[in-house]
């Protein structure tokens, strides 16, 4: 399949996954990196959160979903697609905005894992301290 018979696009991003998501009007089809969606992610609570955009608008099975994630762990790729496929449902009618807003399906959770630092074996936990 290529690009051009798709009719919206979006990329979401989540900690450090990124996912890709192309939309066309259908009969609710999914695929995940080739992939059914309940295949590429088999805990049912993830796939309700992906679905959530959908449900929110009332357009759940009303649009073919083709989508590539990149990156991080389950829980991450899951977010990431949940976000794109709100801005891909935004692109296809701009009517979804106020909904998808204030469900907050639209914002970009900045939460991500914080670096390491020098001298510690962790981002804040220090080692063990010895008096002697």
């Amino acid at each position: 399949m290529s690009e051009d018979q798709f009719k919206w696009h979006a990329v979401g991003r989540r900690k450090t996954s990124v996912a890709r998501v192309y939309l066309t009007p259908g009969t609710g089809k999914w695929e995940v990196n080739g992939r059914n969606l309940g295949d590429y992610f088999p805990r049912p609570s993830l796939v309700q959160h992906i679905q959530q955009p959908f449900t929110a608008t009332d357009t759940l099975g009303a649009f073919d979903v083709k989508a590539h994630v990149d990156g991080g762990g389950m829980s991450g790729q899951a977010g990431a697609m949940r976000m794109a496929i709100a801005r891909t449902l935004v692109l296809a009618d701009a009517l979804h905005r106020p909904k998808l807003r204030s469900g907050g399906l639209l914002t970009r959770d900045p939460r991500a894992v914080e670096r390491k630092k020098p001298g510690r074996p962790g981002a804040r936990k220090r080692f063990q301290f010895s008096k002697r």
